[in-house]
């Protein structure tokens, strides 16, 4: 079976510019082909939620970028909700 990457979710055009398509075709990122360094340069900039997360040399890597906060904005962002009990010491009674 061939292994997939997130460049399979973007979607060029216009040209430059690669959207980052979920499949259930909401766009969740955006990659754009930078001149820098006083045009001497090509870079991507890599855009998740309006914000600039990275630069990238080649589109694979910024691909990767975007994709991987798209990731981690489906769990939670840090330890578990429930501590099930072991962050708590039982309740003493007073008599």
């Amino acid at each position: 079976m061939a292994e997939w990457h997130p460049i399979m979710a973007a979607v060029e055009g216009p040209t430059g510019v690669w959207r980052m398509v979920a499949p259930d075709g909401s766009e969740y990122g955006r990659i754009e082909l930078r001149r820098v360094s006083d045009g001497a340069d090509l870079r991507y900039k890599a855009v998740w939620r309006g914000d600039v997360i990275g630069w990238a040399v080649t589109l694979r890597d910024a691909c990767w970028r975007v994709h991987m906060a798209y990731l981690r904005a489906h769990g939670p962002a840090g330890g578990p909700i429930a501590d099930w009990g072991e962050g708590r010491r039982p309740a003493t009674r007073q008599a």
